[in-house]
């Protein structure tokens, strides 16, 4: 069992939660509450393990954040 780190994002325009596993090809999916949103997070990093595209030691190593600001 390995744990693994997810960005999210909530989605103006779906109105929808937007999850992603930066490292991780395919881990992204989205939901209408976190439950779900983390529901369907689990479920495509399953298949992946599955599929044999993930393994113990393709799990990326979550470092933390770092916010940059630029102008927009």
């Amino acid at each position: 069992m390995a744990a693994v780190t997810a960005y999210i994002e909530w989605d103006e325009e779906s109105g929808l939660f937007v999850g992603i596993v930066p490292g991780i090809v395919g881990a992204h999916t989205q939901g209408a509450t976190l439950a779900e949103l983390d529901a369907n997070l689990r479920e495509v990093l399953e298949l992946c393990v599955e599929e044999g595209h993930l393994t113990e030691a393709d799990v990326p190593r979550f470092v933390g954040l770092h916010q940059i600001e630029v102008a927009v």
